[in-house]
């Protein structure tokens, strides 16, 4: 692991911006849903949107390199981790009614929070969250979704924190430049809160489609370990899981990361795999799936951190 760049006093500073809330060297693999990653050299969690900017301003008073993690779902860390401080955004979970149908929530509201918020008033918009993990910060830069629908169909404005100065900028839907399993948000900032735009809509008819996307999720996901989601984009016209199945890659294995047999474009955590296993098993697939069909897979995931030594 390379050595950490925090000195004593980038300690000290960042420890009292967040008391009780900044832990260092600790394993990402505590941070995202794949239980995989090294440490980092610092991890903040604020709890306002002010802590957030403080945090970020004096990351950038001091040179020192900032990465943000929502609920950590989407994510694979190299077995190096990450030098300088992760900014956690999980405990920012305010939420605010603008009006009848709109809705104010911050980067940590969960995704099955807002999905229960939405359908206690009988708000539609949102029910393609009974099958998102994770939260909204990270939804909104992966402009994640289902069949049912996606966060840029509801999204109307998302404010982030710039972290060249920790100033708050705020982009319309337009500008935000959602587009299939990603966005336009730049990586040069921190999602804090967005405004979701929501429908009027009979709670029986909410439930009825969530519990109809849950089932289908349910017999076609593997559950009971750990995972991502969906490792690649679906490609244009095709999907990625029959892609992968078609070349015969079910149940292939690097170590503990396995092609699920459940559903071939979820690559799993069966218990103790490192980075360097599933970054080798995704190489895997792609040649495989590139050699039977002529189709480059793009992740849907995002890769992070240093090499390890075994890497």
């Amino acid at each position: 692991m390379s050595r950490s760049l925090l000195s004593r006093r980038d300690r000290d500073l960042l420890a009292s911006l967040a008391p009780g809330r900044v832990r260092f060297d600790e394993p990402m693999s505590r941070r995202t849903t794949l239980k995989i990653g090294g440490p980092a050299d610092a991890s903040a969690l604020p709890e306002s949107t002010d802590e957030l900017q403080a945090l970020v301003r004096a990351c950038a008073e001091r040179d020192l390199p900032i990465m943000a993690v929502g609920g950590g779902s989407n994510l694979i860390v190299r077995d190096g981790g990450i030098r300088g401080v992760v900014i956690a955004t999980r405990n920012l979970r305010a939420v605010e009614w603008l009006g009848p149908t709109t809705m104010q929530v911050e980067a940590g509201v969960s995704t099955g929070k807002v999905l229960s918020l939405a359908t206690q008033r009988e708000l539609g918009g949102v029910e393609f969250l009974g099958g998102v993990p994770g939260s909204v910060g990270g939804g909104m830069i992966m402009n994640a979704g289902t069949y049912l629908g996606e966060f840029a169909s509801v999204t109307t404005l998302v404010e982030s924190v710039r972290l060249a100065d920790g100033a708050m900028i705020a982009r319309d839907r337009e500008a935000c430049g959602f587009v299939y399993r990603g966005s336009a948000l730049p990586p040069g900032e921190i999602v804090a809160r967005a405004t979701l735009e929501l429908t009027p809509r009979p709670r029986a008819e909410i439930d009825a489609d969530v519990a109809g996307l849950r089932a289908r999720r349910k017999s076609r996901e593997p559950t009971g370990v750990n995972n991502a989601g969906s490792t690649f984009k679906n490609p244009p016209g095709d999907y990625a899981g029959r892609l992968i199945e078609a070349a015969g890659l079910k149940g292939t294995r690097v170590g503990a990361a396995e092609c699920s047999p459940v559903h071939a474009n979820w690559l799993v955590n069966t218990g103790g795999a490192t980075a360097a296993d599933m970054l080798a098993l995704i190489e895997i697939v792609r040649t495989r799936v590139r050699a039977a069909h002529g189709i480059d897979l793009e992740l849907e995931v995002k890769v992070v951190g240093e090499l390890g030594g075994e890497d």
